[in-house]
């Protein structure tokens, strides 16, 4: 399996980003609110009783259980706490701290803004997003590119809709991470044609010679197109990790838990876990470390 190279769209420094001395490298900044710190304070580690499944080692999150803000260039879906949305029971999956589900409007974006200490992945879903950071990178990427961003230290950076007749769909997922105060970094993949057909590919490993990115985390994640029928067994790297399902498109039954459009569903204690699409389906697969 050959890993693909990275692809820098273009890279013009920071120009449009900022000017001058308002653009900070990543190696000076030092950051008063620090993205770890405050969400690692908030960090429950809470997985309740899954009510819907004999066992104790799952926990569900249907889709319309989930957060959700509009600020109307942004519609967003929080599998977990975030900004305005706090639920005391809805705060992580082990070190998977945020599943933001993000919908922008053409034209419009998150501007400059900064983070530390945080593995950030983006899966874009449908149209093109635009990234621009404090490390030099100017970026977009597409359905079918991975995305990973190694806050480390601390980094700056926005993200825009480069469209201006579509929306952008995409996931953005927080992962606490292994080592602190690393070097920033930057990657990102373009996944071939049929490497997620039938199969769960990996997209993401803690291994930098491995299969897909890689983050600063025990941490690999699998994506899969399963057709109709196709029965799989997802067998976990580390038997101290635990397993977090998003369903993408499509309906699956995991673990005896039928699944739909969206539904979040974590397990552990496990060391394999039993996939069979009961329609066409779209699978996200995040196994984490369940304790930081």
């Amino acid at each position: 399996m050959n890993r693909k190279n990275f692809i820098r769209k273009s890279i013009i420094g920071v120009a449009g980003m900022a000017a001058g001395n308002s653009v900070l490298r990543a190696k000076n900044i030092k950051l008063k609110n620090s993205t770890y710190d405050r969400l690692m304070k908030q960090v429950g580690f809470n997985h309740l009783p899954n009510k819907e499944n004999k066992t104790m080692r799952t926990v569900l999150h249907k889709a319309d259980s989930r957060g959700h803000a509009n600020h109307g260039w942004l519609d967003s879906n929080h599998t977990f706490s975030f900004a305005n949305y706090y639920n005391p029971e809805r705060m992580n999956f082990g070190v998977l701290r945020v599943l933001n589900d993000d919908v922008v409007s053409p034209s419009r974006g998150f501007g400059t803004h900064p983070h530390d200490n945080m593995e950030i992945i983006s899966i874009p879903l449908e149209g093109d997003l635009e990234h621009k950071d404090s490390m030099g990178n100017v970026t977009v990427i597409k359905q079918g590119d991975v995305q990973v961003m190694s806050a480390g230290t601390g980094v700056f950076h926005s993200e825009y809709n480069k469209n201006s007749d579509q929306e952008v769909k995409f996931l953005q997922i927080w992962v606490f991470p292994n080592k602190k105060n690393v070097d920033p970094r930057y990657d990102q993949i373009t996944l071939e044609n049929g490497n997620l057909k039938n199969q769960l590919f990996q997209i993401l490993s803690p291994n930098p010679n491995d299969d897909g990115v890689w983050i600063h985390q025990d941490a690999w994640f699998h994506m899969g197109n399963l057709e109709e029928g196709i029965e799989t067994t997802y067998h976990l790297k580390d038997s101290k990790n635990g397993v977090y399902a998003f369903i993408l498109e499509g309906d699956a039954t995991i673990e005896n838990q039928e699944l739909n459009r969206r539904d979040g569903f974590g397990i552990w204690d496990t060391d394999s876990i039993k996939i069979k699409a009961d329609n066409n389906v779209k699978i996200l697969l995040m196994e984490v470390p369940m304790v930081p």
